[in-house]
C-alpha cells in the first residue's frame, strides 16, 4: 500500500509538472467569438480616418473565431451568390493574420494568388477593428466590427 502511494504522488508530480512546463503559445487578445462588420474607416494619410462609413443596408458579413480557426461569411442584396471564406487564424499582440483554405467561387480563385491575409489588430472587449495596410505599411481602410453575444 506504501508503494502504491508513493507511486501515485510520483505520477501526479510528474504530471503537474508537465503542465507547468509545457509550452503554450501565449494569448493576447480574446477575439474567440462571433463578430458583425458596422462600418469600414478610411484613411487619408496613412495614420487619421478619413472617413467612416456604414454598411449598406441589407448587407450583413459575419466572421467566427474559435480554437483557431476562422470563418466568415457575406450577404450582399442583388447579388445572387453569397461569400463565404474558412481558414485558421492567429493573433499576435498587434496583427491579425488569417489563412484562407477555401470559400465560395470567387474566393478558390482568389486564393490562386493570396492566401495569408494580415491586419493590423484594435482589439477591444466587445468590438475590434482589423486595419488593411498597403506596401510601405501605412493604413488604407479597416474593417469594424462588433462582438455578437
Amino acid at each position: 500500500m506504501k508503494k502504491l502511494l508513493t507511486v501515485g504522488s510520483m505520477m501526479f508530480v510528474l504530471i503537474f509538472a508537465a503542465i507547468l512546463t509545457s509550452s503554450k503559445p501565449e494569448n493576447y487578445h480574446s477575439i474567440e467569438g462571433t463578430w458583425e462588420l458596422e462600418s469600414f474607416h478610411n484613411y487619408d494619410d496613412g495614420i487619421n480616418i478619413s472617413s467612416t462609413e456604414p454598411k449598406a443596408d441589407g448587407y450583413r458579413q459575419v466572421k467566427m473565431f474559435y480554437n483557431g480557426r476562422v470563418m466568415w461569411s457575406r450577404y450582399v442584396p442583388n447579388e445572387p451568390k453569397g461569400r463565404f471564406g474558412y481558414g485558421s487564424y492567429y493573433l499576435t499582440e498587434d496583427e491579425l493574420h488569417e489563412t484562407i483554405i477555401y470559400g465560395d467561387d470567387e474566393m478558390m480563385k482568389a486564393l490562386d494568388t493570396l492566401t495569408e491575409f494580415i491586419f493590423e489588430l484594435d482589439l477591444k472587449n466587445d468590438r475590434y477593428s482589423q486595419i488593411n495596410l498597403d506596401e510601405e505599411g501605412n493604413r488604407t481602410f479597416s474593417e469594424n466590427y462588433k462582438r455578437l453575444n
